[in-house]
């Protein structure tokens, strides 16, 4: 691995601005294995990843002073939530005329020392890098992964590291903070609008993506999906600029060997077939989930013919053994943190969070449930995020979830980085599901404090139920509570 910029070597000492942050916190564990001196700071509010920097054993403070920052630190990375105006770590490594980078641009500086993949779009991008690094663990590629979220397969944390010569990292669009990477290889999930606090019409984030895709070098490849109107759109702009980029699809209407020419659900297992590749399985449900995996499946093999074109008993560096072992990691796959993730099992109701957060997120999420656990009565607890999106939304959140049986929706969990027109909130939100949903009476409900919907849940629930809470907001904390009240009977 090179130095970066001269800023990022062994011995370099490097401190995190917000570190708790699961980007952060992931960037800083890649930096301490690769022999830097980390530490940081954060608020006290105590977060998944407290119990991961204790265990790596990096020294944090939980509040923001300026005696922090020091003349033995050489650089500072600060999370995107914070600047220099409002933050005095920040101020004061100013004064002291320490380098301060923040996370994004930090991201990309790391990335360019590797043979790097870029995994964007507006949906899907967690789980698939998440995948990937479980299939690239399979398929014995030396990798560096970093995902947005705690992952089961890389042991509850964001990172995985195979080996230091290919990095694959989640790129988010937000603010084109994806536009600092080094991609020689990126996989495009979907294109639709979002984050309309920042891309206020579907043009303006789709030539987001249409930028960050330009940054891939001659020879680099866009791995697309065929099933999305938007992803589909972006390539094709890219193919007519002829940039020597390989367009590689994949999905239900992909030409090629990642078509997925079939899907079943079979005994709690979602079954597939890849045209190149033959039947896998996984054990999360939904046809979006099979979606990822043909993307991550086609990342790997193009760094498989990579790394292994050299073997002359395998055919484009596949040979039996990378075969089943990748077949073998995607059917051990269990998601990460808040993608479907089951909290548990209580009472005979299993308890699930997901983090989806936009309508089309959550439509394939709650069909994927439905069609995994059929004989379930489906209740769910919604909280939208940010009143921008919930505006430029509305009706399509509301037929999102039509496939809730029972549907509870509260407040709306608001962004700092946005101001409240009065214009839409929950039961704004609440009364265009209930005239969309019509004749289901009953089961639909306005709590606006999730907190408060404890009693009336604790009420409907039954045994065969799948209870769900769903959204980038709190209510995530509900779920647990109640799985711990069925617990103890």
């Amino acid at each position: 691995m090179e130095s970066f910029s001269g800023i990022f070597h062994p011995g370099a000492s490097v401190y995190f601005v917000g570190i708790k942050g699961t980007g952060v916190c992931a960037l800083a564990e890649l930096m301490l294995a690769s022999g830097m001196k980390v530490s940081g700071s954060d608020t006290d509010e105590v977060f998944y990843t407290d119990a991961i920097l204790k265990e790596l054993g990096i020294p944090y403070y939980e509040s923001f002073d300026a005696a922090h920052i020091n003349g033995d630190i050489d650089i500072v990375i600060y999370s995107a939530a914070y600047s220099a105006e409002s933050n005095p770590e920040l101020a004061q490594a100013q004064r002291r005329s320490i380098p301060i980078v923040k996370y994004p641009d930090a991201l990309g500086m790391w990335s360019s020392g590797f043979d790097s993949t870029g995994i964007t779009g507006v949906h899907g991008k967690t789980t698939t890098t998440a995948m990937s690094g479980a299939l690239m663990r399979g398929a014995g590629i030396p990798a560096q992964i970093l995902a947005g979220s705690a992952v089961a397969a890389f042991n509850g944390r964001s990172t995985l590291t195979l080996g230091n010569k290919y990095f694959i990292a989640e790129t988010c669009e937000y603010r084109k903070h994806f536009l600092a990477f080094h991609p020689r290889h990126i996989i495009l999930s979907a294109v639709e609008s979002d984050h309309q606090d920042f891309f206020p019409t579907y043009e303006s984030i789709r030539d987001a993506f249409i930028e960050y895709c330009r940054l891939l070098p001659p020879g680099g490849d866009l791995i697309y999906c065929a099933d999305d109107p938007g992803a589909c759109e972006v390539a094709k702009i890219i193919e007519k600029e002829n940039r020597g980029i390989a367009l590689i699809p994949y999905g239900f209407n992909a030409a090629g060997e990642y078509q997925i020419i079939s899907y079943r659900v079979e005994d709690e297992k979602s079954v597939f077939n890849i045209a190149g590749f033959g039947e896998l399985c996984i054990r999360i449900p939904g046809r979006h989930q099979a979606l990822n995996a043909a993307a991550a499946l086609a990342l790997v093999s193009i760094l498989v013919q990579n790394e292994f074109a050299h073997d002359c008993v395998a055919e484009k560096g596949w040979n039996e053994l990378r075969r089943q072992g990748v077949k073998k990691a995607l059917e051990e796959f269990r998601g990460s943190k808040r993608r479907s993730e089951i909290i548990g099992e209580a009472g005979g109701i299993i308890f699930m969070d997901d983090y989806g957060h936009h309508p089309t997120e959550i439509k394939t999420t709650l069909e994927g449930l439905k069609s995994f656990y059929p004989s379930r009565r489906l209740v769910v607890s919604f909280m939208s995020h940010t009143y921008t999106r919930t505006a430029a939304l509305l009706k399509e959140f509301a037929h999102s979830l039509e496939c809730a049986d029972v549907l509870f929706l509260h407040k709306i969990y608001a962004s700092a980085r946005e101001k409240h027109d009065g214009s839409v909130n929950g039961r704004t939100l609440c009364e265009k599901v209930e005239s969309i949903h019509g004749g289901k009476s009953g089961s639909v409900y306005y709590v606006d404090e999730p907190v408060d919907a404890f009693g009336p849940l604790a009420q409907i629930l039954k045994s065969g139920d799948l209870f769900l809470t769903l959204g980038a907001g709190s209510n995530w904390t509900l779920g647990v509570k109640l799985f711990e009240h069925y617990k103890e009977g």
